[in-house]
């Protein structure tokens, strides 16, 4: 019923088209779970490269092209070795590299510092097709606009054939987007997560069951896509395809339920955590990326957090906040408050995390223990 639906606010000879083109498609063969093909609207994609960036690949034999002005025989051999060296120096990848896990968690830790790598992070979302709606470099902290899977769409003849009719009116239903995160764990060394939230389109229907329009409502987070990414993201830095697909199939750690909220009287509250206070920041970053919190800025040596966020009940529309993910205004920032998320260290192996408000002061609200429960849900993950 969604499919007629949202045909019948095409033209009819799109619609008998669309109709034609998926009455012949009876096989469809979808891509393997690591394929993603993901398509921003009005993104410019990047390269698409078959070699590690910044690899050079001779055209020809260079010994044989004749070069403007002169040179002689030792500046010659050292341009040779220069150029040698930069090809083992990308071959190899960056040392130190690694995936680093923690019960179901997985990042990537790279001995490099983040102002470094921040250029070369963007620049790999870039080419796989995203639009960054967040960009801080002063922060570490980028992400990305919905976006769509179209390697769901089945890769047959058809599409080959008239592929760019059927992409523009064929839709899968589904949009994700990523944040990523760069902390700097000591120095000369960077941790590198990455989170991934989705939205299905589903259908309104009537006392029939007939679909009377559809709305976006959010989808369970995916740590298979964020380990593909990872992967991906190590290819790019340097690592061979089969050497990042190894690292990141490595078997995850138990889980260990370490989160505890305890409410208090008066609208108080906050949560015990059984690990200590670096694992701490660590998972309450990660709760925060993949909730519906946006981190504007943070300070590590006070254990501090600031944050805006969205309450889907406060944005006023009766189709629900999802609804309006895809519009090019972006009112949430309007809608959304300041808090101040706290992780404090309470020994070896604990540590609390409450919430304040915007100027650092208790929030002992309603609102106050609903964000606490949110990230403790979060935080059991």
């Amino acid at each position: 019923m969604k499919n007629l639906f949202l045909l019948s606010r095409r033209t009819l000879a799109v619609a008998a088209l669309l109709t034609a083109a998926f009455t012949l498609i009876s096989c469809k063969s979808v891509t393997s779970s690591d394929t993603v093909d993901y398509k921003s609207s009005g993104a410019v994609r990047g390269p698409n490269l078959s070699y590690p960036p910044d690899l050079i690949t001779a055209q020809a034999d260079r010994r044989y092209i004749v070069q403007d002005g002169t040179a002689t025989m030792s500046e010659y051999n050292a341009a040779v070795k220069k150029s040698a060296q930069m090809r083992s120096n990308v071959m190899t990848g960056i040392p130190g590299m690694r995936i680093a896990k923690d019960g179901e968690r997985r990042w990537l830790v790279v001995e490099k510092p983040a102002p470094e790598l921040y250029p070369q992070v963007k620049d790999f979302w870039q080419e796989n097709g995203f639009l960054l709606v967040v960009d801080s470099p002063s922060t570490g902290i980028m992400e990305t606009d919905w976006a769509e899977n179209r390697a769901k769409i089945a890769q047959d003849w058809i599409r080959s054939t008239i592929g760019g009719a059927i992409d523009s009116i064929y839709d899968t239903g589904e949009r994700d987007k990523y944040k990523t995160r760069l902390e700097v764990s000591k120095p000369g060394e960077t941790e590198i997560y990455i989170t991934q939230r989705g939205a299905i389109e589903k259908c309104v229907t009537d006392t029939t069951g007939a679909c009377l329009s559809t709305i976006w409502t959010p989808r369970p987070n995916d740590p298979e896509l964020e380990a593909v990414f990872l992967a991906r993201l190590m290819e790019r830095l340097g690592m061979t395809q089969e050497q990042a697909k190894a690292m990141v199939a490595t078997p995850l750690g138990p889980k260990t339920p370490k989160a505890k909220f305890v409410e208090e009287a008066g609208n108080k509250g906050f949560i015990e955590l059984s690990v200590g206070f670096d694992r701490s920041w660590r998972d309450v970053g990660l709760a925060l990326d993949r909730s519906n919190f946006t981190v504007e800025d943070r300070n590590r040596s006070e254990g501090i957090y600031f944050v805006r966020y969205v309450n889907a009940k406060d944005v006023g529309d009766t189709k629900g906040f999802f609804s309006n993910l895809f519009s090019s205004k972006d009112d949430s920032k309007l809608q959304a408050k300041k808090y101040r998320v706290v992780v404090k260290s309470t020994g070896d192996n604990s540590a609390i995390v409450f919430v304040q408000d915007g100027e650092g002061k208790p929030e002992n609200t309603p609102a106050g223990i609903q964000l606490l429960t949110i990230l403790t849900d979060q935080l059991s993950k």
